[in-house]
């Protein structure tokens, strides 16, 4: 590939191109054919999602990692649609530029298409989120197809699918051996379902790579090597909030220290009575 193919114009680009608009996903489409990596992060609230509009991230996850980092669950399984749709709403009212992807937690999809639909259908509607994301293959091709059919663009998420952890038999590496042919054969199943992209989790780097070359559509990595498309983590894991995080993640901040350390000097401020100085008082 050329470099110019590898170094789109600024207004062309994906990230930090044009901002009077949402991205969309032809922008993602046009993205992989120009060669351009793009970033992702999850978003849950309405100040982050802003910091990371205003930064130029083109595409915000509402993912059901919420449940883990937003209501404290020990995994993904227990969140529901009413848990996820409010934070979906606070992360789109909060961001102009974004293509904001809401996950359909576990238990809201896999029963039917029509089922995928109704759950989707208020992801759209009540949280005013662009598009979905689901986890699963050939399994759920169906579902794929009847939200695309209906005009639901939908995110897909093979290898390591935190919602099937119980049958996964853990969080661990999937597609070695002989299962890498099943997942690359997954991928493309979702791919003619209609999905728009495809998130790989959590698979052997060789793999991803071979993926991202045979499918048309964007692949979006978290644990599967440098070759994807794009990259997405958990917004806390990156800053350095969570406190245990996989091996694949890079932390770029320590915001957890930064936190502590603010939240013990105001308490040391408050005991000792220094604030609130008179600077922070109101005159009568």
């Amino acid at each position: 590939m050329s470099t110019t193919a590898q170094t789109p114009s600024a207004g062309n680009a994906l990230y930090g191109g044009v901002t009077n608009r949402r991205v969309t996903i032809r922008d993602l489409a046009l993205a992989k054919r120009r060669g351009e990596r793009w970033p992702m992060l999850t978003a849950y609230d309405a100040l982050t999602s802003r910091i990371f509009d205003e930064a130029g991230i083109p595409v915000l996850l509402v993912g059901d990692s919420a449940a883990n980092v937003v209501y404290g669950y020990d995994s993904t399984v227990p969140v529901t649609v009413d848990e996820l749709i409010p934070l979906t709403a606070a992360v789109t009212r909060s961001t102009k530029r974004a293509l904001v992807v809401a996950d359909l937690p576990f238990g809201s999809y896999q029963g039917s298409p029509q089922q995928a639909l109704e759950a989707a259908s208020r992801f759209m509607k009540e949280g005013n989120a662009q598009a979905v994301k689901l986890e699963g293959g050939h399994a759920v091709a169906p579902q794929v197809e009847l939200l695309t059919s209906a005009g639901v663009p939908v995110m897909g998420h093979v290898g390591l699918t935190p919602q099937s952890v119980n049958t996964l038999g853990g969080y661990r590496v999937q597609g070695r051996g002989e299962a890498a042919a099943s997942l690359l054969k997954d991928a493309k199943e979702l791919e003619r379902a209609g999905a728009f992209s495809v998130v790989l989790e959590a698979v052997p780097a060789e793999l991803a790579a071979e993926v991202t070359e045979q499918l048309e559509i964007p692949t979006i990595g978290i644990g599967a090597g440098p070759s994807t498309d794009a990259q997405v983590l958990v917004w806390q894991d990156m800053a350095g909030l969570s406190p245990r995080v996989a091996k694949f993640v890079k932390t770029y901040a320590n915001l957890a220290e930064t936190l502590r350390e603010a939240a013990t000097d105001y308490a040391s401020e408050v005991v000792g009575g220094s604030f609130p100085a008179e600077e922070h008082t109101y005159a009568s």
